[in-house]
């Protein structure tokens, strides 16, 4: 089934980019949350995002579980939109998870959707090298991330000012 791949910097339009792509496949959307709040502000956030996508959308939180949750609700009838990879990766760096095997699962869950699937990620390697070495290995960890969606992905977008541009188109 095809892939789409979002990628760009913060507030790059991202998100209202994939929304927008999501809805226009007609299909039943779902979208797969992968934040978590843990302050005031991030709950803000998420309820704007929420209220943003109306009352059409199915929404799903997989902060750890992403692979498993892209396999449960995928369907021929169905557009799934993960947004983003970004946090997944953070939450699982924060909860000392193997970010290779996770990576796995999500490569073989993609391989195997039922139906469109919409990933969103922040390009973290654009800036100057982390001052720290946590920085460092979770820069290093999301592009690898990156690296391996956009290279199974069927068409890769980057975002910025809102932007699309074309970096990969299957067809």
């Amino acid at each position: 089934m095809p892939s789409l791949f979002v990628i760009g910097g913060a507030r790059s339009g991202k998100s209202r980019y994939a929304q927008e792509r999501a809805e226009t496949t007609g299909l039943s959307p779902m979208f797969i949350a992968t934040a978590q709040a843990y302050d005031d502000e991030m709950r803000e956030r998420i309820a704007r995002h929420q209220a943003d996508r109306g009352p059409e959308w199915q929404t799903v939180e997989a902060p750890l579980d992403l692979a498993q949750t892209i396999k449960a609700h995928g369907a021929p009838d169905r557009v799934v939109l993960v947004d983003c990879l970004t946090l997944w990766v953070s939450n699982l760096m924060l909860a000392e998870r193997d970010i290779a095997a996770a990576t796995g699962d999500l490569a073989e869950a993609l391989g195997g959707a039922k139906g469109p699937v919409i990933l969103v990620a922040n390009e973290v390697g654009l800036g100057i090298v982390p001052d720290n070495a946590l920085a460092r290995r979770f820069r290093d960890a999301a592009g690898i991330v990156n690296q391996k969606v956009a290279a199974l992905a069927d068409e890769v977008q980057f975002l910025a000012a809102g932007l699309p541009l074309t970096l990969k188109q299957n067809r």
